[in-house]
């Protein structure tokens, strides 16, 4: 990872996430071919990505019993705790539906009603993400959501992470299917004799996943498409070179197009990070990812000052920022553009992924610019709600079919006028 002074444009590149046109073109075949056929299709392409032949697409009895034997009860504990935190947290974020009335008698409001039915991808492959269950389950919850339907690819055992099971059990999700890939997301958005369709679809998953989402949008809503994850440590000359190291790190591992970079206006602590890194990599389990990303979208820049750097953290904007400064309450304020923010040396971004209760489902690619994380917000919909009374129609019906008859529209303005007539 190589030190640069900022000068102008950054260099760092980033990872959008529009696949190549095989990419699409196969997203659009296995959508519709699950469309034509249903379950059967499903089936298919789950031999075909995943290795295994399914006899039931949903998640057994059997299989959580043998998942709560796997997890240990420590583990379990632990899963619960965090589930208290999070819903401790959304639960203020809850709106309730609101009324206001004039003294003409008209009544206006807004009326929030949660999703009937939302679909919850939680990506597999290299590791198991209880967290995205958590995460995703339980906004879902406090939002009113009744119906809660998990996809997962399935492991070579043909089932799903015994981790993954234990956390939706622990939750109270009922619907579980051993089904992974853009053949998943054309489950939940078209659904077949198995998987009844959704409303809304969350959660991250590979490059088809992303794809498929985007295909299917109109047809159901979504998230966002989610891009690699991400981590910019914005830290002085007090930071501690080892944690920043371990830090960045953090993301790293993650995926080989993961992005950690570290901005500050001290060259010394600039070094004394990268020399770190070496040498935390060459013991890191997951080093040759971790690598990979470093090399290809990890970054330390060097500023001449800490309003630069800030100004530089505003430019990336982006999903996890950490401030390891002298006094981080006091930069808040300045910084504009991040999903989550990471205040002192104790807030490490693991910190927020699994345990302090704000949720982890944030934007990616710079998008924290104009978007925000996962909140209650997304789980439900609102309604306007107008009751007109007599007395406020006659007083304002005139100026409403003027308005009307300004846009050329002159049933509108009649619609009015008919109702003003003696």
């Amino acid at each position: 990872m190589k030190i640069e002074r900022v000068q102008g444009t950054l260099s760092l590149r980033r990872t959008i996430e529009s696949g190549t046109e095989e990419q699409r073109k196969a997203v659009k075949e296995i959508i519709e071919q699950v469309r034509k056929n249903g379950d059967a299709a499903l089936r298919k392409y789950t031999e075909q990505f995943d290795g295994v032949r399914l006899d039931s697409l949903c998640v057994s009895q059997e299989e959580i019993e043998e998942a709560y034997w796997i997890v240990d009860e420590k583990m379990i504990e632990i899963i619960r705790k965090a589930a208290r935190n999070i819903r401790e947290y959304h639960e203020r974020q809850a709106q309730t539906s609101w009324f206001m009335t004039r003294d003409d008698g008209t009544m206006l409001g807004q009326k929030v009603t949660p999703l009937d039915a939302v679909g919850l991808y939680v990506p597999g492959g290299t590791a198991a993400y209880p967290s995205s269950v958590l995460m995703n389950v339980i906004p879902a919850q406090v939002a009113g959501v009744k119906r809660i339907v998990i996809v997962s690819p399935p492991n070579e055992r043909g089932t799903l992470p015994a981790s993954v099971i234990v956390a939706a059990c622990e939750l109270g999700v009922e619907e579980m299917y051993k089904v992974g890939g853009a053949q998943a997301i054309a489950a939940l958005a078209y659904g077949t004799e198995t998987i009844q369709p959704v409303d809304k679809i969350f959660g991250p998953g590979n490059i088809y996943v992303a794809l498929a989402k985007r295909e299917v949008f109109g047809q159901v809503a979504i998230d966002m498409i989610a891009g690699p994850s991400e981590i910019v440590v914005l830290a002085d000359e007090t930071a501690r070179p080892n944690e920043i190291a371990a830090d960045l790190l953090s993301q790293a591992e993650h995926d080989e197009r993961a992005s950690s970079v570290l901005v500050t206006p001290s060259l010394k602590l600039a070094h004394a990070v990268e020399k770190e890194l070496k040498q935390q990599l060459a013991t890191l389990p997951r080093r040759a990812i971790a690598e990979k990303a470093l090399e290809q979208y990890g970054a330390i820049y060097v500023t001449d000052t800490l309003d630069e750097a800030i100004e530089v953290v505003n430019e990336l904007a982006p999903e996890h920022l950490e401030v390891m400064t002298a006094n981080p309450l006091q930069l808040l304020g300045k910084i504009r553009h991040a999903g989550a923010i990471f205040l002192g040396r104790y807030s490490s971004e693991p910190v927020g992924d699994y345990f302090a209760g704000a949720n982890h489902v944030l934007p990616t690619n710079g998008t924290a610019r104009f978007s925000s994380g996962l909140t209650v917000d997304e789980f439900v919909k609102k309604s306007s709600v107008i009751f007109y009374s007599k007395e406020a129609l006659q007083k304002n019906g005139e100026s409403i079919a003027a308005f009307a008859r300004l846009e050329g529209l002159e049933a509108h303005a009649r619609a009015i006028e008919e109702r003003l007539k003696k």
